[in-house]
C-alpha cells in the first residue's frame, strides 16, 4: 500500500494522470515531455535562488572562534 493511499484512503492522482481510477490511458508523450521541461525549468530557478541567497550569506558569515 502506498504511503498517500494509508494516509488518505484513495488513490493519488497525478496531473500526468487525471484519469477516474482504475481507468487506464497512454499519456502522449508531448504531455509527458511538456511536464518534464516545466520542472527542469523549476529545478534551474531554485538553483539560481539558492545560488543567490548562499552568495548573500557567505558574504555575511564569519567563522567565529573562542579561547577559553
Amino acid at each position: 500500500m502506498e504511503p498517500y493511499e494509508a494516509l488518505y484512503g484513495k488513490k493519488c492522482r497525478t496531473p500526468l494522470c487525471w484519469t477516474e481510477i482504475g481507468e487506464r490511458k497512454i499519456i502522449g508523450a508531448n504531455l509527458v515531455d511538456d511536464a518534464t521541461e516545466k520542472i527542469r525549468l523549476i529545478r534551474d530557478r531554485l538553483k539560481t535562488v539558492q545560488d543567490r541567497y548562499k552568495k548573500y550569506y557567505d558574504a555575511k558569515y564569519r567563522s567565529v572562534e573562542f579561547d577559553v
